[in-house]
């Protein structure tokens, strides 16, 4: 009788874990919505749409993306992390919704970044950049260290807003090259290009898409950028690393998120669809258009880009004593 009783539990499990596996070969049998947590336009969106349109070839689906902005990208990622954790829901992860926001909201935050997500991929990187007006006294990043260090608090640099990763990209850089300059904020990156070509600012810490047109007309010089390698469009910019400086050779980026508890059979069929999509020519065509590369990695990896970006940010608020307004 004990034989017989074990025998059918066995069979219940092999069921089961047969049903579950028929599930997951099953996925995608409906729309997949994506949470963008951010307006409509910007280099989230874009870049979110431009690769789940591919991936929803793949996958034989729509990944329909429905923009939820607000509050620096908190109100779209909350939401994300409360929904079924079947790939039916998911969300696009950025360097604010994942480190800068739980960062400088550690206790009125909605959602845990690190507990509350499965990372599926990250999409695409953007570099970052630091640039001058053309009236400023040096003309290469070794001189731009100098002229800084030689007038602590003379020169003002531009950002997106106060707390954002810009933000910290400013004051990470005060710290490693023992530098003082005073942060101005602005509201979005577009105002703050704009004074910094004006000279109201001498200074400007931006993603590159968004002053690469003033860079190559020659209205802002470039001193470094945070990326892999040089980039031919502006031939003769080191990366932070080759300036000696690789703990700010941190490019932006855009990934793939599904709520915690997703089956991995899911997380990595959705993986192999973006794998697919950022090996499209024209995708990797669009994303060069905006200033951006393919990644593709997996989900590990990206699990641990989010890890080391999140505690980057942590330090940089703690040590530079960032809050709010």
């Amino acid at each position: 009788m004990i034989k017989v009783r074990s025998l059918a539990v066995a069979i219940a499990l092999a069921a089961g874990t047969v049903g579950a596996a028929h599930a997951a070969d099953a996925y995608p049998n409906k729309p997949i919505r994506v949470i963008v947590p951010f307006a409509p336009g910007g280099s989230t969106d874009i870049i979110a749409r431009l690769v789940t349109q591919r991936m929803s070839q793949e996958l034989g689906q729509p990944m329909v993306v429905e923009n939820k902005g607000g509050a620096g990208g908190a109100i779209g990622a909350a939401e994300a992390a409360r929904a079924e954790p079947d790939g039916y829901t998911l969300s696009i992860a950025t360097v604010s919704t994942m480190a800068v926001n739980p960062a400088c909201r550690p206790n009125d935050l909605p959602y845990d970044p690190i507990k509350d997500f499965q990372p599926v991929t990250n999409f695409a990187n953007t570099a970052n950049v630091v640039a001058v007006n053309p009236k400023f006294p040096a003309k290469d990043f070794k001189g731009f260290v100098e002229e800084l260090k030689k007038n602590p608090g003379k020169y003002s640099y531009g950002s997106s807003g106060t707390c954002g990763v810009l933000h910290l990209m400013g004051e990470s850089f005060k710290m490693a090259t023992g530098t003082d300059i005073v942060h101005v904020p602005y509201k979005g990156s577009g105002p703050a290009v704009a004074d910094a070509v004006g000279g109201q600012i001498e200074i400007l810490f931006d993603n590159l898409p968004s002053s690469m047109p003033q860079i190559k007309a020659g209205k802002l010089n470039a001193m470094a950028i945070a990326w892999p390698q040089e980039i031919p469009a502006i031939k003769g910019v080191p990366t932070f690393k080759e300036a000696g400086f690789p703990v700010l050779n941190q490019p932006v980026w855009y990934g793939l998120l599904a709520p915690k508890g997703t089956p991995m059979d899911v997380v990595n069929k959705l993986r192999d669809a973006a794998v697919v999509a950022l090996k499209d020519p024209k995708v990797i065509k669009a994303l060069d258009d905006q200033g951006s590369a393919p990644s593709g990695n997996t989900p590990e990896e990206f699990a641990k880009e989010i890890k080391e970006q999140f505690d980057w940010a942590k330090d940089v608020v703690k040590k530079q004593n960032i809050k709010l307004d």
